[in-house]
């Protein structure tokens, strides 16, 4: 989707402060983070959210290859040892304000629950 921020941030049109990068993902900081931690991960592919992956062609190892990826980048910055949170919206009620499939990960702090 050409419009798309998140896909521009993918293809490199727009800056972002960049954790890790693979052809299939991209991880980047948050602009309003919501824990000390609080990195967006993106698949490099559009997808406007988790359901619209259903049905699409190699769309459930694009979804294993992006939980493992984020995991990745969770050991990269030193959260495995106090652990974190993987979050992802889909749709207005969920928070959902950009529509490109994405992952939050947070951590650095203790996170409370319920969530919301």
């Amino acid at each position: 989707m050409s419009d798309c921020i998140f896909c521009k941030i993918a293809r490199g049109e727009i800056p972002a402060k960049v954790v890790r990068k693979s052809p299939d993902a991209v991880a980047f900081h948050d602009l309003t983070p919501q824990a000390p931690v609080h990195v967006l991960v993106i698949p490099t592919k559009h997808f406007a959210a988790v359901r619209d992956a259903a049905g699409v062609a190699d769309s459930e190892a694009a979804l294993g290859k992006l939980l493992v990826f984020a995991a990745e980048v969770a050991t990269e910055l030193g959260l495995d040892q106090g652990g974190y949170r993987i979050v992802t919206n889909t749709g207005p009620d969920a928070g959902q304000s950009v529509h490109h499939l994405h992952l939050h990960l947070l951590g650095g702090r203790r996170l409370g629950w319920p969530p919301g």
